[in-house]
């Protein structure tokens, strides 16, 4: 299944309290229920003004009503290509 990146433009969003933070984690999932199996958020990442969030969907759709439902802005969604990290650096040992 496909993963997104969402970005979600929310000015201030890095001085969210712990409190709203929760209250805001608790709405996303309980749209997440009421929108079945097929969408799952896997994490977030708060900055000064941003809400990046990695989302596993069949489609940007599904993404968009989640968006609509949850009250959150869903300025950008884009296909995840590939992920990479350090050890994509690493050379493969054959074997």
């Amino acid at each position: 299944m496909p993963k997104y990146l969402i970005e979600r433009d929310l000015p201030g969003a890095g001085k969210l309290s712990s409190e709203e933070l929760r209250g805001i984690s608790q709405k996303s999932n309980q749209v997440l229920a009421e929108l079945g199996p097929e969408i799952r958020w896997l994490q977030s990442y708060v900055t000064d003004d941003k809400i990046y969030c990695v989302y596993i969907a069949p489609d940007p759709d599904v993404i968009y009503e989640h968006a609509r439902c949850g009250g959150f802005p869903a300025n950008k969604v884009t296909q995840i290509a590939q992920v990479i990290d350090p050890s994509t650096a690493d050379v493969p040992v054959a074997v």
